[in-house]
């Protein structure tokens, strides 16, 4: 029974390992030095694919939703095509942008529980203006804006869990 166990672990391979922090942490430094907006690296079976830049400006109007299991296409076979729909948004709301988080983590508005939030509804921010704290694997990351406006709506709670690209806050530009 135990060589069945062993031939069964076999076929399914290797036990794979966690990801390196510390690799990925040097390809993003590799991105911000060298103003990269998009890498994406393949090595046998791991992928990684990281992204940065602006936060895209969105409406608040629902976005379609694709079943699970499915990808949002368009009509025409296009992905991109869904996101440049043109949707029937106020012209106010058109003009906020989000700040999104770069990775999925734990959001923390403050550096610690006593302190006041780095930025809150009405906050002038500018794009280096450090926002909040996402915690990932035991690593506080400080979370900037990347833009620059009026923060409008904070739309995540103290150490609420967050997904990569989730809208953190959203911003009217000044």
């Amino acid at each position: 029974m135990t060589q069945q166990k062993n031939k069964e672990a076999d076929a399914e391979g290797p036990p794979r390992l966690p990801m390196d922090i510390k690799h990925i942490k040097n390809l993003i430094e590799l991105m911000v030095s060298n103003d990269l907006s998009r890498l994406e690296l393949r090595e046998g079976d791991t992928h990684i694919l990281l992204r940065r830049g602006h936060p895209v400006v969105a409406s608040f109007s629902p976005a379609p939703v694709a079943a699970p299991g499915h990808s949002a296409v368009s009509a025409t076979g296009n992905p991109a095509a869904v996101a440049a729909q043109p949707s029937a948004a106020v012209p106010e709301a058109a003009k906020e942008t989000f700040i999104r988080s770069p990775m999925v983590g734990t959001f923390y508005p403050a550096p610690d529980p006593e302190a006041p939030p780095y930025a809150d509804v009405g906050s002038l921010v500018e794009p280096d203006t450090v926002v909040c704290l996402i915690e990932a694997m035991k690593v506080f990351n400080e979370i900037k804006a990347e833009v620059a406006g009026r923060i409008t709506k904070v739309l995540v709670k103290n150490a609420e869990a967050v997904e990569f690209d989730q809208p953190l806050f959203a911003v009217a530009p000044e």
